[in-house]
């Protein structure tokens, strides 16, 4: 059921504790599947290097796969983060997967590595110039992406008039400028850096200028949503997530861990600040404080559409939090 509000999933393929990467490659698929049962629109992967804890560095192999394995659903990067590669490669890879899989294919892109300066160095062997080089880039995909008779010498094949869904994502207030002087939809990554949302989403809106690819702004916004059947197991399940942004406080990467109710044994009241600084506008709750939750946030910033990742340990109960939120706003907004 397609609902008047538009909610999407992004995953970043996380192991969980005792599982191998295949196994997380394969809950990535049964959880794509799942939420498209479920009527989500989008489904995007994000990419991360070096990261011992999650499996998604090749993050376009993982888009095929799961548009192997799915129907309807989009599927999409949140993201590509383009300092990593060539413009032209993304747009070869993309291209044929957009031939492949036509119209399911979004392309969400990122101006940071994903990843630390020595491993982005790894990966881009140059002076770290593609993040200062990030809008030339985007519009030299927009271009490749664009019809014939827009094209220069060099061109991607397949690629060319493909048209795939462009994306600027931002995690502080940077991207809303070119997704805004570009005529580009708009993602904020408030799932782990909320702190600069609000005024992100103001210059974006504040600053868009019509373009050929959209007629006035679009704002996602990417949120940690946890729903349990009561406040109390939602609070519970959501310390799987707080024990994975305390593991990146303390840089351990771990894999994603069985919920406690022993969090304030576990850590420090400066690491508590610092981790909980990173979730500090998630929705958790039971269906009723998060319908609530989402009521406030809308009468507030009025976003286009949310983007949900859940980091829940118990995977039948991550499916039902999902289940759950589409169901929220299918109230809320259908027809």
């Amino acid at each position: 059921m397609k609902s008047k509000f538009p909610v999407s999933v992004l995953d970043l393929v996380p192991l969980r504790k005792g599982e191998t990467a295949q196994d997380a490659i394969q809950n990535m698929i049964k959880l794509a599947q799942t939420v498209e049962e479920y009527g989500y629109e989008k489904y995007w992967i994000a990419e991360h290097h070096n990261a011992p804890n999650l499996v998604s560095s090749a993050t376009a192999l993982l888009i095929q796969h799961t548009l192997e394995h799915t129907n309807t659903i989009q599927v999409g990067s949140g993201g590509i983060m383009l300092p990593n590669h060539a413009p032209l490669v993304v747009a070869e890879q993309f291209g044929t997967m957009e031939t492949m899989f036509p119209n399911r294919l979004n392309l969400g892109l990122g101006r940071a590595p994903g990843t630390d300066m020595m491993t982005a160095s790894a990966l881009r062997r140059d002076s770290h110039k593609g993040v200062y080089t990030f809008g030339d880039d985007v519009k030299q995909l927009l271009q490749y992406f664009g019809p014939e008779e827009k094209q220069s010498h060099v061109r991607p094949y397949p690629g060319v008039d493909t048209n795939i869904p462009i994306y600027i994502l931002g995690s502080s207030t940077d991207s809303a400028h070119l997704a805004a002087r570009l005529g580009l939809p708009y993602v904020f990554a408030a799932h782990f850096a909320p702190d600069q949302m609000a005024q992100a989403i103001e210059i974006y809106r504040d600053l868009f200028e019509p373009s050929e690819y959209l007629d006035k702004p679009y704002m996602k916004v990417c949120l940690n949503v946890i729903i349990g059947d009561t406040d109390e197991e939602a609070t519970y399940l959501s310390s799987t997530m707080h024990l994975m942004f305390l593991s990146i406080v303390r840089n351990a990467r771990l894999p994603l861990q069985p919920p406690t109710d022993q969090l304030d044994n576990i850590w420090s009241e400066q690491e508590k600040y610092m981790a909980q600084s990173k979730t500090n506008t998630s929705f958790i709750g039971n269906k009723e404080t998060v319908k609530n939750q989402l009521i406030k946030f809308q009468e507030k910033y009025n976003v286009d559409e949310i983007m949900a990742v859940s980091y829940i340990y118990d995977r039948e109960k991550q499916y039902k939090s999902y289940k759950l939120f589409k169901n929220i706003v299918d109230d809320l907004y259908s027809e």
